[in-house]
């Protein structure tokens, strides 16, 4: 569990707004969003929930961002890979080098695993690609 201290709540609600922000306004990623966000204000309290969950610990968020995620359509790594330019170009900005580092590793983590449920819920049989080009390879049985 992450550890309080490693940032504060106001440095999630900075981080959680203005990469939103910048979601939003972007030509890829906002048209994206705005066809499936009705309520920003709503969205935006369930994501700082959420980061504040995933950066302080404290167990606010309450979802399922994976059956969220999988329902959308057309999703593709293209989509992933501007989520993940547009959040480290606001984690750039955080003056807290351990959150930002921590916010980045999870950030990563998050679009991966988003991706390979994403496709793992759209062809179950197929095996996943990784959003780096490589394949997760499965053991061999012996």
């Amino acid at each position: 569990m992450p550890a309080p201290a490693i940032c504060r709540e106001d440095e999630v609600v900075f981080l959680v707004h203005n990469f939103y922000a910048s979601v939003r306004q972007d030509a890829l990623l906002g048209p994206v969003f705005d066809a499936h966000v009705d309520d920003w204000d709503e969205h935006l309290a369930k994501l700082v929930d959420f980061w504040s969950s995933a950066l302080r610990g404290s167990a606010r968020y309450r979802g399922s961002p994976m059956v969220a995620h999988a329902a959308l359509p057309g999703l593709n790594p293209g989509l992933f890979h501007r989520w993940l330019e547009l959040f480290r170009q606001t984690t750039a900005r955080l003056d807290n080098a351990p959150m930002r580092a921590r916010a980045e590793e999870l950030a990563s983590r998050i679009a991966e695993s988003l991706w390979y449920g994403y496709q793992m819920h759209r062809d179950p049989d197929t095996l996943p690609a990784s959003l780096h080009g490589v394949a997760p390879q499965r053991s061999a049985s012996v």
